[in-house]
């Protein structure tokens, strides 16, 4: 089971983006490689030629890169700073747990 998924809220520790403790949504998730997306950080620009494929304007097209999972934690909605979080087996079922106080880790919405 995966500690961070897509939806989740979280904050930036270190690297890119932790000069400016960003939170944000998770984009996407990348497990193989262990690489999350979140909206906001690391923004990198493409530049696209006129008549290509994706974009049939062209121009410069901002969108965010991966950063590794180790650099984010899940933020904890009681007091919005960001914890930890360990997986548990309740009833027979493995859930998210934050590791401080112990509360549930909420659906991604």
């Amino acid at each position: 089971m995966q500690k961070i998924r897509t939806g989740d809220l979280v904050q930036v520790v270190s690297g890119a983006g932790a000069a400016k403790a960003a939170q944000g949504r998770v984009i996407a998730v990348d497990a193989e490689n262990g690489r999350v997306r979140v909206e906001g950080v690391r923004l990198q620009k493409r530049h696209l030629r006129p008549g290509r494929s994706g974009a049939r304007e062209g121009g410069i097209v901002e969108s965010e890169g991966y950063v590794d999972v180790s650099n984010v934690m899940l933020v904890h909605p009681g007091d919005n700073k960001p914890s930890r979080v360990r997986v548990e087996e309740r009833d027979g079922q493995r859930i998210r747990v934050f590791a401080r106080g112990g509360d549930l880790v909420p659906d991604p919405s």
